[in-house]
């Protein structure tokens, strides 16, 4: 049987009366948005992640173009660039074109396909408006040593959002993702290691002002019903059944996250010369199972040969993308060497929670058994 890079139905089959009685709930009660089961998934979130306010948004593209929003209106920067990374989908980038700012792209770790920090130092200027530390594939770009750095280097007035997408309960030195940057956003699309059953995301911070610019423009920039206070409003919810949903799942994020962990362990252990499997860190939680591999294709028709599902995440840079080729950008000025040279090399392996034991096993000794 054909081994799935994710199954959602395991997901809802291993929590079934728990979701179902939660979504019951939340229909019935005939109050579909901007309701308690939102106010109480927000809070619990909020808590979880050590921050002291969530606002509930429709996704996680939404929740980093709404962060942008909020912090240029309440930071006020000259600049209008956002530096961040070119190898995580294209997702920052759009959100920052969408609230106006200009993407300037970083270089990568190769180990964790994490921001480098110096190739961001190297990338700060007048221009800079903010700082996007991207946690990619559930890993922990290191905020705390990034913020030393930029003030340090005159660079205290520049906020960091954190880019959560990818790194639900991921910590760093004790703290949890999320609270490390002014701001930070979080997408709970299905596959992530909190996802909902649709589109829903969240943007989290403990700046009062953020918080209520945030609060604001997720709902047409509104300061009461029907009076726009703020410019660049819009309609952006997180509904009461997703959140039901959410708040669910959350009691067993940790536990999920430990299982991921625990399954891309497997791999590395199995994995033969030429194939290395990218890691974030001790706090890390395994959002995809990611190798490096210079012979990639070799090693993806030997792995579907044995009924094995892989994906690429992700094979085009945002800097070579086609629709953007004409859109301001820019690199930092050593260049992208780094990403260009992952991008060829990367592919995904099955890794989530439910996994069977028979199903880690194949693919471990699919990959022990291959030879470049």
């Amino acid at each position: 049987m054909k081994i799935p890079l994710n199954d959602l139905q395991r997901l809802y089959s291993s929590n079934e009366q728990a979701l179902l009685d939660a979504v019951t709930a939340a229909i019935a009660s005939g109050w579909w948005l901007n309701g308690t089961r939102t106010a109480t998934f927000c809070k619990e979130f909020a808590t979880y992640v050590g921050a002291d306010r969530c606002i509930g948004v429709a996704n996680g593209t939404d929740a980093l173009e709404i962060a942008f929003r909020a912090l240029v209106e309440t930071r006020q920067p000259k600049g209008r660039e956002a530096i961040t990374v070119a190898n995580a989908g294209g997702y920052s980038a759009i959100a920052c074109r969408l609230a106006g700012l200009t993407p300037v792209y970083a270089d990568i770790e190769e180990g964790s396909q994490l921001a480098s920090i110096d190739s961001v130092l190297s990338a700060l200027g007048e221009e800079t408006a903010v700082v996007v530390a991207t946690h990619l594939y559930g890993g922990v770009v290191d905020v705390a040593g990034l913020r030393r750095r930029m003030d340090a280097a005159g660079y205290a007035h520049v906020p960091i959002l954190e880019d959560c997408a990818q790194a639900h309960g991921a910590r760093l030195d004790g703290r949890k993702a999320g609270s490390l940057g002014d701001i930070a956003t979080f997408s709970f699309y299905p596959t992530k290691n909190l996802g909902a059953f649709g589109d829903a995301g969240a943007i989290v911070t403990s700046d009062a002002a953020l918080a209520e610019a945030c609060d604001a423009l997720r709902q047409y920039g509104w300061a009461g019903k029907y009076t726009i206070a703020r410019p660049g409003g819009r309609n952006s919810r997180l509904d009461e059944v997703q959140a039901a949903i959410l708040s669910v799942l959350l009691s067993a994020l940790d536990e999920a996250n430990a299982h991921r962990v625990a399954i891309l362990d497997r791999y590395e252990a199995a994995a033969p010369a030429g194939v290395r499997f990218v890691r974030g860190g001790a706090g890390a939680v395994a959002h995809l199972a990611v190798a490096l591999c210079d012979g990639r294709e070799a090693l993806r028709e030997h792995l579907a040969g044995r009924g094995i599902a892989t994906d690429i995440h992700y094979p085009i840079l945002d800097c070579d993308q086609p629709g953007w080729r004409d859109q301001p950008q820019r690199l930092a000025p050593g260049g992208v060497p780094v990403a260009r040279a992952s991008v060829g090399r990367l592919l995904t392996l099955p890794c989530f929670p439910g996994m069977t034991g028979e199903e880690i096993d194949r693919v471990c000794e699919a990959l022990a058994s291959w030879r470049a």
